[in-house]
């Protein structure tokens, strides 16, 4: 939901910038292997430490690269296979060190096994939300269906807990709780999406099949 307004409305605010990169000499792979790297370095770094905040703020620096390497290749009209494989495949090397690194937390001094299980559910279903569509267009299906939950809503719901409970730290009261509530909600929210995307890969596989039958008794 979130990718059909918000990616727009970022593409547009970000275009000067990627022009600036460009001008500048910076490749599109560049910026997608850096802002990877720095989306690691914010969840693995200060995560499994408790420290929410700068984590976030480390990440949310890093994480527009998603957008600006792919206006890069645009304007420069260089969008390829290549292209979309490496980000696809790094933006869930991102995912993994978020998520990852908030699992470690609740593994250690966050001290509690459900949240540690509940995050990794929600690492692993939103791997296996982003699959399910790679695999049925891979096989020639549309997969017509986006679904409650993708990526920037995972990101957005995830990111935006974590930094306002790192605000306990600095005395905030009660902020603490909005963590733990974002990945239970995340977690139903994917589960949700695996469902839809399962239900609909399967109807059209089926009308796929169906639609080939009658071209052969034809």
């Amino acid at each position: 939901m979130l990718n059909k307004y918000a990616r727009a409305f970022f593409t547009r605010v970000l275009t000067p910038f990627a022009a600036l990169l460009i001008r500048l000499g910076v490749s599109p792979d560049a910026v997608t292997l850096v802002g990877t790297g720095g989306v690691m370095a914010g969840a693995l770094a200060f995560y499994p430490r408790g420290e929410f905040f700068w984590g976030t703020i480390v990440i949310t620096l890093f994480v527009f690269s998603d957008l600006v390497d792919g206006n890069m290749a645009r304007q420069l009209g260089r969008s390829s296979r290549w292209g979309a494989f490496l980000d696809s495949t790094l933006d869930r090397v991102a995912d993994a060190a978020i998520f990852g690194g908030l699992a470690l937390w609740y593994a250690g001094g966050g001290n509690s096994q459900v949240l540690c299980a509940v995050t990794i559910f929600c690492l692993a279903s939103g791997q296996v939300v982003s699959y399910t569509k790679a695999r049925g267009e891979s096989i020639g299906l549309p997969v017509n269906v986006n679904g409650l939950v993708e990526r920037a809503e995972r990101l957005v719901i995830s990111l935006v807990a974590c930094g306002l409970s790192g605000l306990h730290a600095f005395g905030v009261p009660g902020v603490q709780h909005l963590l733990p509530i974002a990945l239970w909600a995340v977690a139903a929210g994917s589960l949700v999406t695996l469902i839809q995307r399962v239900v609909t890969v399967r109807r059209e596989a089926a009308e796929a099949e169906a639609a080939a039958g009658g071209g052969d008794a034809g």
